[in-house]
């Protein structure tokens, strides 16, 4: 139960973190113009949210923020679900660079390609992680302006009646994402095979993936906006 409560509690952070840092991307898309990022601006800005994330859910883990009181038990916890969180949205940018390079009738998609590369991206989660145990041994290092900030606009928002409800419920949905995928990784390990493959749907009955011998972990663009 107290899984499922600190779950819920993630869930809504995450939901308001990412609006509040859709808002400072929607700035920097203005201060740069039209121009298209490149790869390595991409990763530069996923690498300053990641890790931003991984210091304000960890500022989240203690019990008391004053006196920065750790719970051992809940930090475990809370490193799963950021763990799960980060695999889930890396996840996702697969499945939708797969989309966008799937043949329907023999015509491709004509979409904007998301910047994606996987060493990079799994560079990034792991930065993030080895951030998240790091303030473990150094409390003191997560507070800093930035993070505090985001701590108290979250906390914030939250306690606001309309708009903390709207993030609550997207907290639930980030919940049940999270829930499933633990689930899957469990029958996976227990099994053999996940519950569920998110790759099903993209395979089957097409031959021209195949055929065209397309490296889906090549870079692309973009993960989501």
């Amino acid at each position: 139960m107290q899984f499922i409560e600190l779950l819920f509690r993630l869930g809504v952070v995450f939901a308001i973190f990412s609006f509040l840092w859709g808002l400072i991307q929607f700035v920097l898309t203005l201060l740069r113009g039209m121009r298209d990022k490149t790869i390595a601006e991409e990763y530069l800005l996923k690498s300053v949210q990641y890790l931003f994330l991984a210091d304000v859910t960890f500022l989240f883990c203690l019990t008391s923020v004053e006196e920065q009181e750790l719970g051992i038990q809940e930090v475990l916890m809370t490193g799963m679900i950021l763990l799960l969180y980060f695999l889930g949205k890396l996840q996702n940018s697969q499945s939708r660079m797969k989309l966008l390079n799937m043949n329907f009738g023999g015509l491709p998609i004509k979409m904007a390609r998301p910047l994606f590369h996987l060493p990079t991206e799994i560079g990034v989660i792991l930065l993030s992680m080895a951030l998240f145990v790091l303030f473990v041994f150094f409390p003191d290092w997560a507070r800093n302006p930035i993070s505090n900030w985001f701590y108290e606009s979250i906390l914030n928002i939250e306690d606001t009646p309309v708009f903390g409800f709207v993030f609550k419920v997207i907290g639930f949905f980030v919940l049940l994402g999270i829930l499933f995928r633990l689930l899957n990784g469990l029958s996976f390990l227990l099994s053999g095979k996940p519950m569920v493959s998110v790759n099903r749907g993209f395979n089957s009955g097409k031959k021209e993936s195949e055929e065209d011998d397309f490296d889906p972990f090549e870079e692309v663009d973009d993960d989501e906006r």
